[in-house]
C-alpha cells in the first residue's frame, strides 16, 4: 500500500493534521500566531545545522525550534513587547538560517522543499517520524486538556485550581516545536503556521464547546489535506501550498455561510 507516493503523501498529511488541528485551537485561543511563526522560521536554521553536522534533519529542526520557543517564552516574561519581540526573532531566525544554508559547501539541499514542503517525496521512514511526532503531540494535548484549557482561560483560575500556568505553557511550547519539526516535510517552514491556524479559525464559529472546536478543526484539517493533494494531482500545483489553499477555501466558505445566516 505504501509503495504508492500519493498514499504516503496522504498518510503523512493526515498525521500532521491530527497534531496541528487541536494544537492550533490553543494557538488561536491564546493568540499565539506570531509565536508559531517565530518557532517555524527558526527551523530552517536547525535544518542547516543538521546538514552541517550530518545528523537527522528532524532532530536539528526540533532542537532549534524548541530553543526559539523557550527563548521567546523567557523574554516575554521579562517585559519585552511580544509583537515586536516575535517580529524581530522570527525574521532574524529565517534570515540567519538562509545565510547558514549558503555556507554548506558540498551539501545538496533543495531549499524550496524545506520552505514550502515536499510531501510527495515522503518515505516510509518519514511516515514513522511524522506519525510518532504527531501521535506524541495529540497524546500530550489529550492528557493535559483540562489543565491547558484552564490555564488558557485565566492564570489566576489555574493557580486556584492547583495548576501551574508556566508548566502548561511549556507543554504547549514542546508540542509546537514537535509539530513544526514533523510538518516541514508536509507544508514547509513558511506554511506551517497556516496549517495550525486556518483549520482552528474555520472551526471556531461552528463549535459550541472547546472540545467540539478541536474535533472540527481536525476534520477540516483532514479535509484540507485530501482536497489539497487531489487538487495538486489534477492541476499540477505544489502540494504543500495546495493543502493550505484548500484549508483557506474551507475557512472562506464557512465564514461566508455564517455571514449569510446572520443576515
Amino acid at each position: 500500500m505504501f509503495d504508492d507516493f500519493m498514499t504516503r503523501a496522504t498518510v503523512a498529511g493526515l498525521g500532521v493534521a491530527i497534531a496541528a488541528a487541536p494544537l492550533g485551537s490553543f494557538v488561536v485561543w491564546r493568540r499565539m500566531a506570531y509565536f508559531g511563526d517565530a518557532t517555524a522560521h527558526a527551523a530552517i536554521l536547525g535544518v542547516a545545522l543538521a546538514l552541517a553536522l550530518e545528523i537527522s534533519v528532524f532532530a536539528g529542526a526540533l532542537a532549534v525550534a524548541l530553543a526559539m520557543a523557550l527563548i521567546v517564552s523567557g523574554l516575554s516574561q521579562r517585559g519585552y513587547a511580544m509583537d515586536t519581540l516575535l517580529g524581530v526573532l522570527a525574521h532574524s531566525a529565517l534570515a540567519f538560517g538562509l545565510v547558514a544554508v549558503s555556507f554548506l559547501a558540498g551539501v545538496r539541499m533543495d531549499l524550496m522543499a524545506y520552505l514550502f514542503g515536499d510531501i510527495l517525496a515522503v518515505s516510509r521512514m518519514d511516515l514513522v517520524v511524522i506519525w510518532a511526532g504527531g501521535g506524541l503531540v495529540a497524546a500530550l494535548i489529550a492528557w493535559r486538556w483540562s489543565p491547558l484549557l484552564t490555564a488558557t482561560l485565566n492564570d489566576d483560575l489555574a493557580y486556584a485550581s492547583g495548576i501551574d500556568p508556566k508548566r502548561e505553557q511549556l507543554i504547549l511550547t514542546l508540542c509546537l516545536a514537535i509539530t513544526v519539526a514533523v510538518a516541514i516535510k508536509v507544508v514547509g517552514i513558511l506554511l506551517i503556521s497556516a496549517l495550525l491556524i486556518i483549520p482552528a479559525a474555520a472551526a471556531r464559529p461552528l463549535a459550541k464547546t472547546p472540545e467540539e472546536m478541536a474535533l472540527m478543526a481536525t476534520g477540516i484539517g483532514t479535509l484540507a489535506v485530501i482536497l489539497g493533494l487531489q487538487g495538486a494531482l489534477i492541476f499540477d500545483t505544489p502540494a504543500g501550498p495546495s493543502i493550505v489553499c484548500a484549508a483557506a477555501i474551507c475557512f472562506a466558505l464557512i465564514s461566508a455561510t455564517r455571514l449569510l445566516q446572520r443576515r
